[in-house]
């Protein structure tokens, strides 16, 4: 059924609906409610501090109006509850004013406090509560469609009959317990009680989560049967070569190249993901797998998210090959026509060895004479396409994902269930642990006279701000804002400059440039300095506004400076969630900050960036469903091993040659 068609949608409420990602009948009965709202009048008398209440009762007074600012306002008025009158508070709601007349009888529902007899409500409803208990579902709003008008959308389509593929098999169903899906779908839009919405909950989740490891599987075992390129390289050769490095590899590096080595000399392709904090030497094994490629006659692809990236690891590796005879060549989009049509000639005749590049690699008109290894840098920076589109340029060539986010063992080898993986832990020797320390904004003259000896011993500092200009919806510093404060502080003695999303890519590179090479000194900037860019002579970072980043993001921008022997430092400024940040002055261990993450806030921030979309569940979280996840592995796993004819049922789940990834 065409949603066009549904009564109560109309041309402006569909565009509303593909804009949060409904394009079909199925999208819309399967976006389920966020959370319920149990219309039941609480206890008054049997409060804690604090509690979330819902009651009815009579407007006493005539509500008192008042704007703050331009986008916000603050409404106030007496509630006769029955057994007492509550002052309740209400933001945003003004337009409710000429309905609060006195003798209405409305519903409140808010956070109550006890002592000062106050209700701030997040809601009101002009009408009493139903003498039934009643469970409610709340959907996420957008601008121009609420919550409720959602709801009635759904209801409406809910009233017919509708048509859905149950994907558990039968067994796991039985197994288990299960009810219909449409009974699940019917229930969790509309419980009539708890016990119910658990369990079709429970079924849904199940499903999702059923898919995805059976998705996740299947691409293992497809991708292990797949024969990889016959490479006969010695391994004394590689560790000749480890050997002549002007520093030593630590154990997890020495043990990933091994890892590479098998997977390349091996029968099998490689499909692997190496990871490891920032900073932790993932690129000097690349250059060995690269090297070990080399050796057996490829060509290699090192493919990075920016130019700057790019340009720094042509540079880093130029240097390490610079007595060999290996030719390598840098490929990005900012080459004149002629210069790029000559590095491409020079790659389709074998005259490259090694090519490194952004995006610009996987162009139509770039062909590559023998590629058999393709590296991906910060690989969840690009979506599964572009990755495709660059593996698909060689017959077979092996994969070699590398990523500075580091995820807990336990959801990576779910999470990436269909690669092997090198994980790096320890950091190279002459690495000084960050000194991190937690600030409040009245402490910045601290912070400044911090700054002032970090720059007096001729060193670099980045300053991170959480925006790029001032927004009427938040208070929080912004970039030019932290400049001006900065040209206030340390213009006259030293160079100041600003780096953000908004400008070009010349613009951008000219900026990073300058810092690479010192003639600035202080560099403001949002996230873009999150990416790889290696400059040795950072030693600070200063994160305002800390409490707006995860603590993954944290860890990744503090990972800009201790890129050599020098003490390096990182400050936090946040007078908010100061519990939470104060993690970050307790370890530099990216693999526990990332375990922190991923209990405090979900699956979303750590995992969400893979592209794949593999990872949007409309119920299920990966950290508070990990037990209902393990289940579905272990049956996917088992489904996967029946001999029978399953092949139907896998590809009714879409899995087929244009996702194998």
């Amino acid at each position: 059924m065409d949603l066009i068609n549904l009564k109560g949608i109309g041309p402006k409420t569909l565009k509303i609906l593909n804009k949060i990602g409904i394009n079909s009948d199925e999208d819309l009965i399967t976006h389920y409610p966020f959370r319920y709202n149990i219309l039941k009048k609480t206890d008054l008398d049997s409060l804690e501090s604090d509690s979330y209440i819902v009651t009815d009762g009579v407007v006493e007074s005539m509500p008192y109006l008042v704007h703050i600012g331009r986008r916000m306002d603050k409404m106030t008025f007496r509630l006769n509850v029955g057994t007492r009158i509550i002052n309740v508070t209400i933001f945003n709601r003004g337009f409710y004013k000429s309905k609060l007349t006195i003798g209405t009888t409305i519903t409140i529902m808010g956070k109550y406090d006890i002592k000062h007899n106050n209700c701030v409500a997040a809601d009101i409803r002009f009408s009493k509560l139903p003498e039934v208990p009643t469970i409610e579902p709340i959907y996420h709003a957008t601008y121009g469609l609420s919550s409720r008008e959602l709801s009635k959308v759904i209801d409406l389509r809910l009233k017919s009959d509708i048509d859905v593929i149950d994907y558990v098999p039968d067994y796991l169903n039985y197994k288990y317990g299960f009810m219909e899906k449409e009974k699940a779908i019917r229930i969790a839009h509309h419980p009539m009680n708890i016990n119910d919405l658990k369990k079709a909950r429970q079924k849904l989740k199940y499903e999702e989560l059923f898919i995805f490891m059976l998705k996740m599987n299947y691409l293992k075992n497809y991708k292990s049967k797949e024969i990889g390129l016959k490479r006969d390289v010695d391994y004394n050769e590689v560790l000749k070569f480890i050997d002549s490095l002007p520093f030593r590899l630590t154990e997890d590096q020495l043990s990933s190249v091994e890892d590479i080595y098998k997977d390349l000399t091996g029968p099998n392709r490689m499909n692997r993901l190496l990871q490891g904090d920032v900073g932790s030497g993932k690129t000097i094994v690349s250059i060995i797998s690269m090297y070990i490629n080399y050796l057996a006659g490829y060509q290699s692809a090192l493919m990075a998210p920016t130019e700057i990236l790019a340009s720094q690891h042509y540079n880093n590796i130029s240097k390490l090959f610079k007595d060999l005879d290996i030719k390598v060549e840098l490929l990005t989009g900012k080459l004149k026509v002629k210069e790029k049509k000559i590095i491409v000639e020079k790659l389709k005749n074998n005259e490259i060895d090694i090519i490194i590049g952004t995006h610009a690699l996987f162009s139509d008109d770039v062909a590559y004479n023998n590629l058999g290894l393709v590296i991906t840098d910060e690989q969840h920076r690009f979506g599964v396409n572009q990755r495709a589109s660059l593996k698909n340029k060689g017959i077979t060539p092996d994969i070699l994902y590398m990523s500075a986010t580091p995820i807990p063992r336990t959801y990576a080898l779910t999470i990436y269930g269909d690669m092997d993986i090198s994980s790096i832990k320890t950091m190279p020797s002459g690495r000084k642990e960050i000194i991190t320390t937690l600030k409040k904004p009245s402490e910045i003259k601290d912070v400044l006279t911090s700054m002032d000896n970090e720059l007096s011993l001729g060193h670099q500092i980045y300053v991170v701000a959480p925006l790029i200009e001032e927004s009427d919806k938040i208070d929080l510093e912004n970039v030019y804002e932290i400049e001006a404060n900065m040209n206030k502080a340390f213009g006259k003695k030293y160079n100041i400059g600003v780096l953000h999303g908004k400008l070009s890519e010349t613009e951008k590179d000219e900026i990073m440039d300058k810092f690479k090479n010192n003639d600035i000194q202080i560099l403001i900037s949002t996230t873009v300095v999150e990416v790889g860019v290696d400059v040795p002579n950072a030693t600070m970072m200063v994160i305002y506004d800390a409490f707006r980043f995860g603590l993954s993001a944290l860890h990744q921008l503090r990972g800009r400076v201790g890129r050599n022997s020098l003490q390096s430092y990182c400050i936090l400024l946040s007078n908010r969630e100061t519990e939470r940040l104060d993690i970050l002055t307790k370890t530099t261990d990216g693999f526990k900050v990332a375990e922190e993450d991923f209990k405090l806030r979900g699956s979303g921030d750590l995992f969400g960036s893979r592209q794949s979309g593999d990872m949007q569940f409309n119920l299920a979280d990966l950290k508070k469903d990990f037990d209902i996840l393990m289940k579905a592995k272990e049956d996917s796993e088992e489904f996967l091993l029946n001999e029978d004819d399953r092949y139907t049922y896998i590809k009714s789940l879409v899995i087929n040659a244009n996702n194998l990834d």
